[in-house]
């Protein structure tokens, strides 16, 4: 299946008899004015007789009842006619924030979005106070923590308060430009992991506030996103192209049903109609929530034993938060499969904080980040745990870049999850992986880290992760009032 932007049927109707209702009014303004000019001719001919003006009905294309003019006497003074309605409507939906942006919309009739949207429980404490960024316009549904990213003025903002530089958003729109020439025709991304690697360009775009409608993005995201729904579709909305067979397919999923839901909120609050999103967002959701095996964790094929894979796992509880701010479920739907997965964790935490692979905190430890981000994200930011997590990372992170500690999937999480905790703990973390990754990306905009085990092995893959890490000083609100 594809799907082409183009208008309906009924909206190029509207748009013949827009054209038409504007010809009909650009006539009879022309006649009026005809009239007006006999009118001051024969003022100027006769200036001693004075006259009544008759009645003049005149029209507003914003209102829809005639409003009649009072009956006034004549003068000699002549006015400057006001310029003739424009025949061209320019449909904007505008972000009413501190700093208004305006994203110009596709040829279609767009409704006004409602404003009752979302819970308001946006991953934990001073998740989803909005920051005083005002309600406004097409994005006044979308969680707080996830409209803070949608105004550039906003953004700029929010970067340097959190310890970002101008260079660091320089970065961030090279990047997106790189992953735009690098997109492939059917949507998607590189030959190895199509869907994942789709999943986490769409998650670059989405954290930088590129919906379908971006003027220069805008046809990429909505590639990206045809392009994972017809993978759902497809496979009952299984979103991989690997066999079930396959133990991995499981990572792929995650990451694109993670990227599903945070589309889906966007388009649903901007009215963006891209048939079947629901369906495989929340398919996919589903089967997330029934993967979930007997300890709270997730292994690969879904399979109901064998304890939890974490670096598995982790793409799961990211993908249902996200899902939770849809709306496409009750709130309580998320309760028991979010408390059964931080119970495991708790399980999988060693002494001095560290949350490992499995089990053994011993074992790749540096996925803490990950572990740290999970309580975060299901209210649990100031737990013990939580707090074990932050002092594992200060003490024994490291950044240096073709070295093993520079492993970009860890420091993704670490990232997230250093920020929401605030405070000296993450301005001390900024400061370790900010500039050497800034003054690690290449010419065209994209990061190498080929070599470094367990990590990403491939360009895409990296320079999506450096992305996310870069856009972290505004992609979600901080979750602690330490900054």
């Amino acid at each position: 299946m594809s799907i082409h932007a183009q208008l309906s049927p009924e909206a190029l109707q509207r748009l013949q008899q827009q054209r038409r209702n504007s010809t009909i009014s650009s006539f009879v303004v022309a006649v009026l004015f005809v009239v007006l000019i006999a009118l001051i001719l024969g003022i100027f001919l006769l200036p001693n007789i004075s006259k009544e003006v008759p009645v003049i009905v005149t029209y507003a294309s914003s209102l829809e009842e005639e409003n009649k003019v009072e009956q006034k006497k004549v003068t000699t003074k002549v006015m400057r006619k006001p310029s003739s309605p424009s025949s061209s409507m320019a449909k904007v939906i505008a972000a009413n924030t501190q700093s208004p942006t305006s994203i110009p919309v596709p040829e279609e009739i767009v409704n006004t979005p409602s404003l009752d949207f979302g819970d308001g429980d946006d991953f934990g404490a001073g998740w989803g106070d909005g920051d005083g960024l005002g309600g406004g316009g097409g994005f006044a549904g979308i969680p707080a923590t996830m409209k803070a990213r949608c105004s550039p003025a906003d953004r700029m903002a929010r970067l340097l308060a959190e310890g970002g530089t101008p260079q660091c958003e320089e970065a961030v729109v090279k990047a997106l430009d790189w992953l735009q020439a690098t997109q492939k025709p059917d949507g998607s991304w590189t030959g190895n992991h199509p869907v994942a690697m789709t999943g986490l360009a769409l998650l670059a775009y989405l954290g930088h506030c590129e919906t379908p409608l971006s003027p220069k993005y805008g046809e990429t995201v909505l590639k990206a996103i045809t392009y994972l729904i017809d993978v759902g579709m497809k496979n009952d909305n299984r979103l991989s192209n690997k066999d079930a067979t396959s133990i991995q397919w499981v990572y792929d999923h995650g990451i694109a049903a993670y990227a599903l839901a945070e589309a889906y909120t966007f388009c649903s609050q901007l009215k963006i109609p891209i048939p079947n999103l629901d369906t495989v967002t929340k398919g996919s959701i589903d089967m997330i929530m029934q993967g979930q095996n007997d300890v709270g964790g997730w292994v690969y094929k879904f399979a109901s034993g064998g304890g939890g894979d974490n670096s598995v796992g982790f793409w799961q509880i990211q993908a249902m938060k996200a899902g939770k701010h849809t709306g496409l479920w009750p709130n309580s739907k998320f309760t028991k499969p979010s408390r059964e997965a931080l119970k495991w964790l708790e399980k999988c935490q060693g002494r001095d904080g560290a949350i490992g692979y499995r089990g053994d905190p011993n074992r790749s430890p540096g996925l803490t980040g990950g572990g740290v981000l999970a309580f975060q994200m299901w209210d649990r930011g100031s737990s013990s745990h939580a707090r074990k997590g932050v002092k594992w990372i200060a003490e024994n992170a490291e950044f240096e870049w073709g070295q093993e500690s520079s492993n970009l999937y860890y420091h993704y999480y670490h990232a997230q999850a250093m920020i929401n905790h605030g405070g000296k703990e993450w301005d001390d973390y900024n400061l370790l992986f900010r500039d050497k990754l800034l003054k690690a990306q290449n010419a065209d905009g994209s990061w190498n880290q080929g070599g470094i085990k367990h990590g990403p092995v491939n360009v895409h893959m990296a320079t999506c992760l450096a992305t996310l890490m870069l856009e972290v000083y505004y992609r979600f609100l901080p979750g602690t009032g330490g900054k």
